[in-house]
């Protein structure tokens, strides 16, 4: 009998990466988006999905879907760095994560939630991996903070009332389908589009985001419940990164490197006036400043060793990014 899955936020970046593998795994495929959500990731396939319209706060409309489906990708997340109401944030990440996980619970489905590699803990110059435990302190940010506490409501579901549930924790997804865009889709868009006057000496672990979709459907075959994998590609310093994206979509390199010291100054006042006055989400903030001070390493060998999970060279990555981006955004 052929499974029914059930995607939240399959509109989005990754959730529309996952929709399309859904399909071509032969599974059948309900997803779960809001009324005003933008299809636009999903037109390719639409008469191949089931859609239900309904709101992780609004728990009755999680009724239906879930009832429907036999096992539930998690995937819907605020991720701004910033809001003017960071209250949304935490009603979405955390709120509607436990909304999911207690109607995933009552109807007795299975669950693969995606968390982020926010939740682990940061050590200067050191990789990170699934035993890197952090605390709330820890966190940096309304966005680390929420996806925190979404985390710990899952595995203490897990293991106090039986949730059937595996984490997965994303690193940095770079790809096709990044309509938002995504912070980091915003950066190779603003590289590409030379609006990008200088850097600061961090590092990120960047992934192809099919190889995140893959590893979620990697999680439900060889996972084990409760357990969490996190899924990433390769770590890379970010001047590294932005080089190989000028070097790939033929634009200046930015060799322009400023210390985070100097710009906190410039953040606290591009917040003030983005909160009070424009109302708009700033590129630049302070809790942007504060996680770019530690190299956002991690080690996926978790993941490859148990889930035989197996992410493709970086570059092909950046190249697949930077070719959809400058499609999409109509650059030359």
């Amino acid at each position: 009998m052929v499974k029914k899955i059930l995607i939240t936020g399959a509109n989005g970046f990754l959730g529309s990466a996952i929709t399309k593998l859904g399909i071509k795994k032969g599974y059948k495929v309900n997803i779960l988006v809001r009324k005003d959500s933008n299809l636009t990731n999903l037109k390719p396939f639409l008469s191949k999905i089931k859609v239900y319209y309904g709101d992780l706060k609004d728990v009755e409309s999680l009724n239906q879907p879930i009832k429907d489906s036999d096992i539930i990708f998690h995937v819907a997340a605020d991720y701004r760095l910033w809001s003017r109401k960071p209250t949304e944030i935490y009603a979405t990440n955390v709120f509607g994560t436990e909304n999911i996980a207690l109607k995933t619970l009552i109807f007795n489905k299975m669950l693969i939630y995606t968390s982020s590699v926010a939740t682990l803990r940061l050590q200067k110059d050191l990789i990170s991996d699934e035993n890197s435990e952090a605390k709330y302190n820890d966190m940096t940010g309304d966005y680390k903070k929420s996806k925190f506490l979404a985390e710990k409501i899952i595995s203490s579901l897990a293991k106090k009332k039986k949730l059937k549930a595996i984490i997965v924790n994303p690193s940095t997804p770079i790809g096709e389908g990044d309509i938002k865009p995504t912070p980091t889709g915003k950066i190779i868009l603003d590289v590409l589009k030379k609006e990008m006057p200088a850097y600061v000496d961090t590092g990120l672990n960047f992934v192809h985001v099919d190889d995140v979709a893959e590893g979620h459907f990697l999680a439900l075959k060889y996972g084990k419940i409760g357990e969490r994998y996190i899924l990433g590609g390769e770590n890379l310093n970010f001047k590294d990164f932005l080089d190989l994206v000028s070097e790939i979509g033929k634009v200046p390199k930015v060799k322009f490197k400023i210390n985070q010291k100097y710009l906190y100054f410039f953040a606290l006042i591009n917040e003030i006036i983005a909160r009070h006055i424009f109302h708009y989400n700033p590129s630049l903030t302070l809790d942007g400043l504060k996680m770019s001070e530690k190299k956002m390493f991690f080690s996926s060998e978790k993941a490859k060793k148990l889930l035989r999970y197996r992410p493709r060279n970086v570059k092909n990555a950046i190249k697949d990014s930077v070719k959809w981006t400058k499609n999409y955004f109509k650059l030359k």
